[in-house]
């Protein structure tokens, strides 16, 4: 299994904190956001091979990180450049994950975790998950709060599948949201390359999950812990002050 984990994002959100420094680079408790994530995806055994998405503003920023990281790691990891230079040229979660599987020859499960994820759950249980049904799987999680939710892709589950799927809802249809945290099987990596060649939304992989639902089976696996999404400055600032 191979891990991807996208960071090419701009975060204009957090400007002014994300001008100079990619947000999976700011510090939470005396160390970056993206240290976290990694040390998730080591503790998984079939996991063998990290690849980082960076934009190319930022990655010699990823390589410095890289270069201190790695006397720790346990897993082979690199750094992957876009070659996108800001947010109105930018390729999008899907023009990143697909760059990265053709560029790296990537033709194994995958394992894709967005950047922007703080969360205190064991990676494990949901590989374990995946790897008894062999489907494409979505890591969720229940917010409990239907305001929050609009802000997010909002699932309807049923016996652990999607029965529904909408991208920010102005009404959701419940509160369970996801994490970003998404597993395909290695027979699903040609449907990849084949959305790149629509038209369609390109933004991030929900939106292939959005696509894919209309035609296969979805699975569900509902994290249980602490998560954020650092997608705003007071968000981040609650990250600082509770994490650690």
């Amino acid at each position: 299994m191979k891990a991807i984990v996208l960071c090419a994002g701009y975060a204009t959100r957090l400007y002014p904190l994300t001008l100079d420094k990619p947000k999976s680079l700011l510090d939470i408790s005396g160390k970056p956001l993206l240290n976290y994530i990694i040390e998730k995806i080591e503790k998984i055994s079939d996991v063998d091979e990290i690849f980082i998405v960076s934009n190319d503003k930022f990655h010699k920023q990823f390589l410095d990180w890289l270069n201190d990281y790695e006397n720790i790691s346990t897993k082979k990891i690199h750094i992957i450049n876009d070659g996108t230079t800001s947010n109105e040229n930018r390729i999008g979660g899907v023009g990143d994950l697909d760059l990265v599987v053709r560029k790296e020859k990537i033709n194994d499960d995958l394992l894709i975790v967005l950047g922007d994820n703080l969360f205190d759950f064991d990676l494990n249980d949901i590989t374990y998950f995946f790897k008894k049904i062999k489907g494409i799987t979505v890591g969720t999680y229940d917010l409990k709060d239907m305001e929050q939710a609009k802000n997010f892709g909002v699932f309807e589950i049923k016996n652990n599948k999607l029965i529904s799927f909408e991208e920010k809802p102005q009404n959701p249809k419940s509160t369970t949201i996801s994490t970003g945290v998404y597993l395909f099987p290695k027979k699903d990596m040609i449907k990849i390359k084949e959305y790149m060649k629509t038209d369609k939304p390109k933004d991030g992989p929900g939106y292939l999950i959005l696509d894919f639902f209309n035609s296969q089976n979805i699975h569900a696996f509902e994290f249980k812990g602490k998560w954020l999404d650092i997608g705003t400055k007071e968000i981040y600032e609650e990250a600082r002050k509770a994490w650690g």
